[in-house]
């Protein structure tokens, strides 16, 4: 009599271990039923699963962060601005952090790689990269460029797409069949009129690409196809699952669009900030924005993460691991030159938190 089951361990003792507590407080009845209730109530809190909250990982690096990617809660890459000695490009492996030489100069906008790689990453002055192994190579692109590449993203290493421009106009839309790019026309005069940022699809004929102006096109597997959109803002980032697609962009206040396989809708909540990037995955969705906003998608919509992370910079990019931890990584984004990285995570188990040489 007197005692208490639980079903996990705590303080050295199994949970599922019984606890007698009959000679505590004495035997009388009273007191043993408060005392088994308050050492089940104890008991059942220090069991519990842990909860996710967020932590600063990393901060002040050189460059700021400005993309994210990984396989897994261990092997993860973070990459961002060239403060002057190249590029940032940071690469989680196991319970250590790596800062890589890539043998190049620029800002680098986007990472985007295959299991067991190999991984791309594109950037200022149409810089394109891939790392095969070890060992970093320039891939030239169609003609050489002033202009910037933003995204990356194909369904297998010899079928990607690069977007870009500079930032209002010069978009293009360049496709590498694993051995070299070619440009690709876009429609109508957009090359002069826009700029594209990012580039997201579900399979080789379901691709899709927002810009500035509110910009979507979807590829179709033989050509463009012009999107309306609800909004004439600029369009930063996409991404989806196979039932809904996310754009999200803004300047100063945000905007959040939802298609849901027949029309795109603005679901932006009140009062946004400007959001930057997305992440979706079958469970929700995470967004990223201007002074450490984040946003996550619940089953009645997008609500303002509170609390968020501990960041006051911009955030310009939002990840998703496939144990559910959410990473989030920015900087001073919104101006040359892009320093002072950050990376934030929120899981119940953070990664490491300082980076080799």
């Amino acid at each position: 009599m007197g005692g208490v089951r639980t079903s996990a361990r705590s303080g050295g003792r199994r949970c599922g271990e019984l606890l007698d507590t009959s000679g505590l407080l004495g035997s009388s009845p009273p007191r043993m039923k408060l005392l088994s209730t308050l050492s089940a109530l104890v008991l059942l809190a220090a069991c519990s699963p842990p909860t996710a909250k967020w932590s600063v990982v990393l901060e002040k690096r050189p460059g700021a962060l400005i993309s994210l990617w990984g396989e897994s809660p261990t092997d993860v890459w973070a990459v961002g601005g060239d403060s002057g000695a190249g590029p940032e490009v940071l690469h989680l492996e196991g319970a250590t952090w790596t800062r890589l030489a890539t043998g190049a100069r620029g800002d680098l906008w986007w990472v985007f790689g295959f299991e067991k790689g190999p991984v791309f990453f594109g950037g200022s002055q149409g810089l394109l990269l891939r790392r095969e192994g070890s060992a970093f190579e320039v891939l030239p692109p169609p003609s050489p460029t002033t202009a910037t590449v933003f995204g990356v993203w194909g369904p297998s290493a010899t079928d990607l797409w690069a977007v870009g421009g500079d930032g209002n106009s010069k978009a293009f839309a360049w496709r590498f069949d694993g051995t070299q790019w070619r440009d690709v026309p876009l429609p109508g005069a957009l090359a002069t009129t826009h700029s594209l940022f990012k580039v997201w699809g579900r399979s080789a004929d379901d691709v899709w690409f927002v810009g500035s102006k509110g910009l979507c096109l979807h590829w179709t597997g033989a050509a463009f196809e012009t999107v309306t959109t609800p909004t004439n803002r600029t369009l930063f980032t996409i991404h989806g699952t196979s039932t809904r697609l996310v754009a999200v962009g803004g300047f100063g206040t945000g905007v959040v669009l939802e298609h849901d396989g027949a029309a795109w809708s603005d679901v932006s909540p009140p009062d946004g900030k400007q959001m930057t990037g997305v992440r979706m995955t079958d469970a929700g969705g995470w967004a990223a924005g201007t002074n450490g906003a984040v946003l996550s998608r619940t089953a009645t919509g997008w609500v303002q993460e509170e609390p968020g992370p501990a960041v006051f910079d911009d955030l310009h990019a939002a990840w998703v691991d496939p144990a559910g931890g959410v990473w989030v990584a920015g900087g001073q984004v919104s101006a040359l030159p892009l320093v002072n990285g950050v990376l934030a995570y929120k899981g119940t188990s953070p990664p490491p938190s300082t980076v080799a040489p």
